[in-house]
């Protein structure tokens, strides 16, 4: 009788301890005496391959929820106009010195997203229907710890003289601005960089709109790049063009012993810089960061004129290159504009010939979050 007198207080300790939710709330065991109750071990279901990379991804999404506030929606679709650039300097051993750049491309285009990945398609408006066979496209993924730009430009024939240089006492104001077709130049590459203040800066909050940088902070920039490159113009056609629009003005040729000059190098960087957010009203963020990158070059050069290596043109050194990222956004979470510019400078520098290339894109967006989380 005593025995089941305590076994039923017991059970109604038990059930006075349910929760909330009618869940009741079991002790590790129970003692009875000599006998021991023990609730069976709970058999946890192993993690799938997919739910451990999507454990590896969050873990880069975690931050200080005082300084950065996270997504709260799922989905995303946003209307961006992308606006790119692209500038060649060449010079020679004599100073002289010509500026090569085709007329931007302006696109429009539609994005959609699903939380961190955000696909879209933007057609060139201005180029529809002309034949200037230029390819590029940048991709650039950010998350809190990590961020990547992905980037692939093949130029077209649209190029234009924009300065040509010959020396003090020859003006060449004649060929401003003509156009010149035998130029043509590509680069493929990528820069992977670490945000190190990861927990209370966010670079997605200026440059996918994911999150909201909610008091302002800086982080350090670390990261490695790989580019290869390549440039090809032809001096000859390039002193024709000269010869015929400046007549007498024009005494000289650039660099005569050269027919036609084709370099192609590969640069393997290490970068290190600085970016900031500042938070200087409600809902709104204006963004910067700058990183300076030492490369380091292996380059090759043929001349026209019997196809062999030229010393200037083989070598290995080091040149200064040069990142950055700008921006400026409002979002209240839901609704979100604002704009964003990324701008990558490369040199090429020795005694023989040197160039420095220069791209970018200006992007203007508007954008709307839904899908709850």
């Amino acid at each position: 009788m005593l025995k089941r007198f305590f076994i039923i207080c017991m059970l109604m300790i038990v059930a006075i301890g349910a929760d909330a939710n009618g869940m009741v709330v079991v002790p590790d065991s129970i003692c009875v005496e000599d006998s021991v109750v023990t609730p069976a071990p709970k058999v946890e279901k192993e993690k799938s391959f997919f739910d451990k990379v999507y454990e590896v991804i969050k873990s880069f999404s975690r931050v200080d929820k005082k300084y950065i506030e996270p997504q709260h929606y799922n989905y995303t679709v946003m209307l961006q106009n992308t606006n790119t650039f692209e500038s060649y300097t060449l010079s020679n051993k004599d100073g002289q010195e010509i500026v090569l750049s085709p007329e931007p491309s302006v696109k429009l285009g539609p994005y959609v997203g699903w939380r961190w990945l955000v696909l879209g398609y933007t057609i060139d408006i201005f180029h529809l229907f002309e034949g200037h066979h230029k390819q590029d496209w940048d991709i650039s993924l950010y998350s809190n710890q990590i961020g990547i730009d992905l980037f692939y430009r093949k130029t077209g024939n649209d190029y234009k003289l924009r300065r040509v240089y010959l020396g003090e006492d020859i003006s060449t104001d004649a060929v401003r601005n003509m156009p010149f077709g035998g130029f043509n130049a590509s680069i493929k590459g990528f820069n992977l960089y670490y945000i190190m203040n990861h927990k209370r800066f966010s670079y997605p909050a200026a440059f996918n709109q994911s999150t909201c940088q909610k008091i302002s902070c800086g982080s350090p920039l670390v990261g490695i790049g790989y580019t290869q490159h390549s440039l090809n113009i032809d001096v000859g056609q390039l002193n024709n063009l000269l010869e015929m629009h400046l007549g007498k003005d024009y005494s000289v040729s650039m660099d005569s012993s050269l027919v036609a000059a084709k370099v192609s190098y590969s640069d393997f960087s290490v970068s290190g810089g600085y970016a900031y957010n500042w938070v200087f009203a409600k809902n709104w963020l204006a963004a910067a960061s700058l990183s300076l990158a030492v490369g380091h070059r292996r380059s090759t050069g043929k001349m026209d004129r019997g196809t062999f290596q030229l010393r200037d043109f083989s070598f290995r050194n080091f040149n200064l290159d040069g990142v950055g990222r700008f921006g400026m956004v409002w979002n209240n979470t839901r609704w979100y504009a604002g704009w964003s510019a990324i701008l990558h400078s490369y040199n090429y520098k020795k005694s023989q010939f040197s160039t420095n290339s220069f791209f970018g894109s200006l992007n203007f967006y508007v954008g709307l979050n839904f899908g709850d989380r």
